[in-house]
């Protein structure tokens, strides 16, 4: 098969595109035939993308993209409740190689159709960024009807997400984006948007149910004393990753795989509930300068590579 794989750690300059050997599934695992896979820079920079699950190098060569939308092209031992040829979305495992390729295997169990309004490419871009912000929101926060939630970021991949679903959810939405995003937020659903760069946040907000933070650095930071008793922070910024200030260290998670989970965002989808952006979508050979889009300034949603035309 075709594929963009590592051969030694670096960022986008170092990617490939050239014959890899066909992977093939295990016991519980599907072959997908991968239609589209998207693009997501900070990978570059994972733990799991460089180390194994007991912390040693992982073997070149690696390949990148966790996140996917494609058919199922063979099943492994033990897959008894889907067939061959039906439409999935999903993640695979984060520690394993990922889906920049014609084929890649994943779990089955946490795979789910589709969304049928969307085509692959638009669906690629879904499972990490919808999932990430469910779990933030309704698992980690468990907020309810009539809340409150800051969310940092809303214009993001993650926030525009975040603030659909709160919005779907009947919490009330508090966005911070640049001064170009505050009308797309608003479009969103956001009940109140602030621009971050002109007006510091702790000065319009406080008493918030919960806070979630796409930014890190300062902005988290600073998000502690915008909450009221009882409420809870949450951060996916990859440098609160294993930090000793145990507040940042226990509001900080990653997104794992769910299949009803993203069987309702499919729902929600199909339902005109929730929005999905794509922002370009190349060819697998261009992942050089997929990499370099999607690292671009004023994105609004991923960038995907299309393997299947």
């Amino acid at each position: 098969m075709k594929a963009i794989r590592l051969h030694i750690r670096g960022g986008p300059e170092a990617l490939v595109y050239e014959d890899a050997p066909q992977p093939h599934p295990q016991t519980g695992e599907v072959l997908v035939r991968v239609h589209a896979a998207a693009v997501t820079p900070t990978e570059l920079l994972w733990v799991p993308t460089w180390k194994t699950r007991t912390g040693e190098d992982r073997p070149f060569p690696i390949i990148l993209g966790h996140e996917f939308s494609g058919v199922r092209a063979a099943l492994g031992a033990g897959v008894t409740d889907w067939a061959e040829g039906d439409a999935v979305y999903g993640l695979n495992d984060w520690f394993a190689d990922g889906a920049q390729a014609e084929y890649c295997v994943a779990p089955a169990a946490p795979l789910a159709p589709k969304p049928r309004s969307l085509d692959h490419a638009q669906a690629a871009v879904v499972p990490i960024s919808a999932l990430t912000a469910w779990q933030a929101l309704f698992e980690r926060a468990r907020l309810r009807a009539g809340q409150r939630v800051l969310i940092h970021g809303a214009a993001g991949s993650v926030g525009s997400f975040a603030v659909q679903l709160a919005r779907w959810r009947g919490v009330h939405v508090i966005g911070t984006a640049s001064a170009q995003n505050l009308d797309f937020v608003r479009a969103l659903g956001a009940d109140e948007v602030i621009d971050y760069r002109a007006t510091r946040f702790e000065e319009r907000v406080s008493d918030m149910d919960a806070v979630l933070d796409t930014v890190g650095g300062e902005t988290l930071q600073r998000s502690r004393g915008v909450l009221k008793a009882g409420g809870t922070l949450v951060t996916i910024a990859a440098q609160s990753e294993g930090v000793q200030d145990p507040v940042i260290r226990d509001a900080f998670f990653i997104v794992e795989a769910n299949h009803p989970q993203l069987a309702e965002i499919a729902r929600l989808i199909d339902n005109r509930q929730l929005r999905v952006f794509l922002q370009e979508a190349f060819p697998l050979a261009q992942a050089r300068q997929a990499y370099a889009r999607a690292q671009g300034r004023g994105n609004r949603g991923k960038v995907v590579l299309r393997v299947v035309s």
